[in-house]
């Protein structure tokens, strides 16, 4: 088995052209460097162009959908591996449990959803996959400062910081990859 990086993004392109573009660096780097993306089977916005690119690297892919959003997020079916669930809660169980790494790209109210699932699971030791934001734009910048705001105002251990990292650019989220991979 392959090392398997889950990867939560947005289903929508967003507003800065860079976005997808680090989307699309991202799914080339896993699948030139021979890790499985896991993601979240949509064929559109960020999902859809880090899933391409990996593909048309010659890359593995393996997605995960909900019966729900199967219309909406346009399922791409032609994965390596493609997934069903009932619902949110099992499609994010899957993805996490056939994952070694998690890279967060930009993203609305899902990605910050699954970004806070994962690292309460790690503040709790329930894991310790490395977790990697990935601040295309610097997008992550005030999420960094919210958490931030929770340590110092005594809602969190200051070690809260330490279960994540915020990373600039595609080639160190690869290098910090084929770090965790080692």
């Amino acid at each position: 088995m392959s090392f398997s990086v889950c990867v939560y993004c947005g289903s929508r392109p967003g507003a800065d052209p860079e976005y997808m573009a680090d989307a699309t660096a991202l799914g080339e780097g896993l699948a030139q460097s021979g890790m499985r993306l896991v993601y979240g089977a949509g064929d559109v916005g960020l999902m859809g162009a880090v899933a391409r690119a990996a593909q048309n690297a010659g890359g593995d892919t393996f997605g995960v959908i909900p019966t729900h959003l199967l219309a909406r997020e346009m399922g791409k079916r032609d994965l390596g591996r493609f997934i069903v669930t009932e619902n949110m809660h099992e499609r994010k169980k899957v993805m996490f449990m056939n994952s070694d790494a998690i890279v967060v790209l930009p993203g609305g109210a899902g990605s910050l959803d699954e970004f806070f699932e994962v690292l309460t699971w790690r503040q709790l030791g329930l894991h310790e996959k490395p977790i990697l934001l990935m601040n295309t734009a610097a997008y992550w910048a005030p999420l960094a400062a919210l958490v931030d705001h929770v340590v110092t105002q005594g809602f969190a251990e200051a070690s809260l910081k330490e279960y994540y990292r915020v990373i600039d650019t595609v080639p160190a989220i690869m290098s910090a990859l084929e770090t965790a991979r080692a």
